[in-house]
């Protein structure tokens, strides 16, 4: 499996809060099948993002790991009008590998009709954006239709291996039922912040994944898709297609994993 969205570098922001936990939750990756995995600090009001010293850090831990999972460079941008100038200026410095896909994270309260126009830009510039954890989102959990747009309009969509495990909460779980049903999830992530209630490990989300929808569509989310996004190969935008259990409305399939 591969990981496009972690917090493993420690120091940086609110994730690894030092250099054993960032070896902790590697390992924790590794162990349960995670063969890449991107670190990915947050940029925005509280937290600035230094590239140089992300890169320092990850040096020094692929050197303490052997390189496994291998590490790579990303960025979790703040969506707004303030945050994106730098981004168009030097997209490569917050792209996944320096490639065209940027993790991109709406407002936790407000997602503002600002939205489109921030992500138009951006796809002009030749940046591809994926929305981070909408299912998570408090405004986008009731506006589902607001990603279905975005999705529409060529954006990608990650989603957080913890919301389909239950593990923020009955409203999310609904909400990456009713987006994986709808086929608007390309990938699947960790967001990991630390190593033990919001860990790195991908593998028991896979096996929900896989159980209901088959091990092709699994293996597209978790492997697939955001091996492509991490080696810069094109991926089109608009639904994906799933098979098994598809036609099962959400709140059923929802209520077959407890």
């Amino acid at each position: 499996m591969v990981d496009i969205h972690s917090h493993v570098v420690w120091g940086l922001d609110d994730g690894a809060r030092d250099m054993e936990q960032s070896l902790a939750m590697m390992r924790a990756a590794a162990e349960s099948g995670t063969t890449d995995i991107v670190a990915t600090p947050h940029s925005n009001a509280e937290f600035r993002y230094e590239a140089e010293l992300l890169e320092e850090r990850m040096g020094r831990l692929a050197a303490a790991t052997g390189g496994n999972p291998r590490l790579h460079r990303g960025c979790d941008l703040h969506l707004s009008v303030d945050n994106i100038d730098e981004v168009l200026e030097r997209p490569g410095r917050y792209t996944i590998n320096g490639k065209q896909y940027l993790l991109v994270e709406c407002a936790d309260f407000h997602v503002g009709k600002h939205t489109e126009g921030v992500l138009q830009r951006l796809m002009e510039r030749g940046v591809a954006p994926i929305v981070t954890h909408p299912e998570r989102n408090a405004v986008l959990q009731g506006k589902l239709g607001r990603v279905e747009e975005w999705v529409e309009m060529g954006c990608l969509v990650q989603v957080t291996a913890l919301s389909i495990c239950g593990g923020f909460g009955r409203r999310a779980r609904a909400a990456v039922g009713r987006l994986l049903e709808r086929g608007l999830v390309h990938v699947v992530a960790s967001d990991a912040h630390d190593p033990e209630q919001r860990h790195a490990r991908l593998d028991e989300a896979y096996g929900m994944v896989r159980s209901r929808y088959g091990e092709e569509a699994a293996d597209h989310l978790f492997r697939d898709n955001p091996q492509a996004i991490i080696e810069g190969i094109p991926l089109a935008g608009g639904r994906e297609m799933r098979q098994e259990g598809a036609g099962k409305p959400w709140w059923q399939f929802w209520g077959d994993w407890g």
